[in-house]
């Protein structure tokens, strides 16, 4: 298959990926409350290649087809952060299928979803700033000494 990434290349900023990973381990649904109010079913399943193994995160009906052991084909895939550990999605724009394709061997010494990521979601857009109040749009105090004056810093 071409424009396969593997586990080991993906990084929090991977988008439009195709993954060709074998299923490791499949965890039990969990209901999440969304920040929109409502309430949907996700399951966290392990997948891994020779390279290494990441968490792919299926939700609703995703799951149901998913067998432990079987490979699966992951079209137009996506990276998100949850609580800074890189997740596997599928999305909305991606396709989840069985392949036909075999990934005999899973590299399970690099798990890719253990590493904790600060959130960059500020490279991305500025979806992160604070608006108003004493942040410097960084998440930095605006109380520094020097040069650029006393900002909001009312304490002295």
């Amino acid at each position: 298959m071409e424009g396969i990434t593997k586990i080991k290349e993906l990084t929090p900023e991977s988008r439009r990926v195709n993954v060709l990973a074998k299923v490791v381990e499949i965890g039990e649904p969990k209901e999440i409350n969304t920040r929109f109010g409502e309430t949907k079913s996700v399951t966290e399943v392990v997948i891994g290649d020779e390279t290494g193994k990441i968490r792919l995160s299926l939700w609703g009906e995703q799951a149901a087809n998913v067998k432990d052991g079987s490979t699966l084909h992951i079209d137009n895939g996506y990276i998100s952060l949850v609580r800074g550990q890189m997740r596997l999605n599928v999305g909305k724009y991606g396709n989840l299928n069985e392949s036909e394709e075999t990934v005999s061997e899973v590299n399970e010494d690099l798990d890719m979803s253990e590493k904790v990521y600060e959130n960059t979601n500020f490279r991305r857009g500025g979806g992160n700033f604070r608006r108003g109040g004493s942040s410097g749009g960084y998440g930095r105090p605006r109380r520094d000494s020097g040069s650029r004056g006393n900002y909001g810093n009312d304490d002295e």
